[in-house]
């Protein structure tokens, strides 16, 4: 008897994007839009604050600009995204700052001099686990474990 893979929890192609087969562009074009739409990492607010020393720039960036609740104060800055979520749209409002489609950035800076580009970190959690073997001296990757807790995977010695 053979084993059903899909069943065991085990995606067929490695979960590997297959290539539409489809002769119709725009289908084709909507597709490559969707693909870049789903690999957009939210930047928060906090990211633009560190990133930036100074705020007389317009801060840049292509995906979603979010709340940070650990950010007590939000300096006056002019931010301009293709998305703000409601309490950070609020929270840059509120300090004095300018919130700015990219319509509006074309208008105010056609040349996009006094631009600063931030884009949001991209390491995947795969990441964690390369290198020297977790255990070993001077390792600090981390063991590919069931679940992550007081039993499980934690050595007498190392603590």
């Amino acid at each position: 008897m053979a084993i059903d893979l899909h069943k065991q929890g085990r995606v067929l192609n490695g979960g590997a994007l297959r290539q539409s087969r489809t002769t119709n562009v725009y289908l084709r074009l909507l597709l490559k839009i969707k693909y870049f739409q789903t690999q957009q990492i939210p930047i928060i607010i906090e990211q633009n604050c560190q990133n930036v020393k100074d705020f007389s720039k317009i801060v840049v960036s292509t995906a979603t600009v979010t709340n940070d609740a650990r950010l007590l104060t939000v300096p006056k800055m002019t931010v301009c995204a293709l998305r703000f979520t409601e309490t950070a749209r609020k929270r840059i409002l509120a300090a004095g700052g300018q919130v700015l489609t990219f319509d509006q950035l074309a208008l105010k800076a056609p040349t996009g001099t006094n631009c600063h580009l931030l884009r949001a970190p991209k390491e995947r959690e795969a990441y964690r686990h390369w290198g020297l073997a977790p255990g070993q001296k001077g390792s600090k990757s981390a063991p590919y474990v069931r679940s992550e807790g007081r039993k499980f995977e934690r050595a007498h010695g190392l603590r």
